[in-house]
């Protein structure tokens, strides 16, 4: 009995070490190796070099001269990576039906020019409650309200908007898609 379970000790201390600390310390050096901007969390830094957010992670931007990205079902706190995950409410939810409504009726209220409909992931949120991305059709909605509140052209921003759609991998891999953060800042760059 001693002897097994001293094999046993051993096999678990053994394992200990190697899931523990070898594993975790031989990947974290190959991420820094080969993928440094990655495996430091992409970290997106404006000309003065301030951390001004993660392509990575979304963030709340409320204001009317910016696109808005999906929303955060990160309850009380928008886009807090600590409380990722889901709202988890069916399409029968009461309180989903209300949600939505209630983005519904802020989106519209904000572009009353605006007849299109309204693209459903800017009504819904993600799975994570943290999607940095929304479809070109969520970025098109939004550039009237856009180039209204920031005095541009139309044309201008939606030719932005064209310019920041990151194609699917190989054609094939997910679909179109455009960083919200990453035109937020081309918005701000445009004198």
């Amino acid at each position: 009995m001693k002897k097994l379970l001293r094999s046993a000790m051993v096999f678990f201390g053994l394992f200990i070490i190697i899931t523990g600390v070898i594993y975790p310390l031989f990947i974290t050096g190959i991420a820094q190796v080969f993928f440094p901007w990655q495996a430091n969390g992409s970290i997106i830094r404006d000309s003065n070099g301030t951390a001004v957010g993660s392509q990575n992670i979304g963030q709340s931007f409320q204001e009317l001269g910016y696109f808005w990205g999906r929303p955060s079902a990160t309850g009380g706190y928008p886009y807090n990576a600590g409380a990722s995950g889901g709202s988890n409410l069916s399409v029968l939810n009461k309180t989903l039906t209300q949600q939505v409504t209630d983005r519904f009726n802020r989106i519209t209220s904000e572009d009353t020019a605006n007849s299109q409909p309204v693209p459903v992931d800017l009504l819904t949120a993600s799975a994570s409650g943290l999607d940095p991305h929304i479809s070109p059709e969520a970025a098109f909605y939004q550039a009237h309200r856009v180039a209204l509140s920031r005095g541009l052209p139309e044309s201008q921003v939606r030719s932005m908007v064209e310019s920041h759609i990151e194609r699917p991998f190989l054609k094939l891999f997910g679909e179109p898609r455009v960083n919200v953060l990453m035109l937020n800042l081309a918005l701000d760059s445009v004198k």
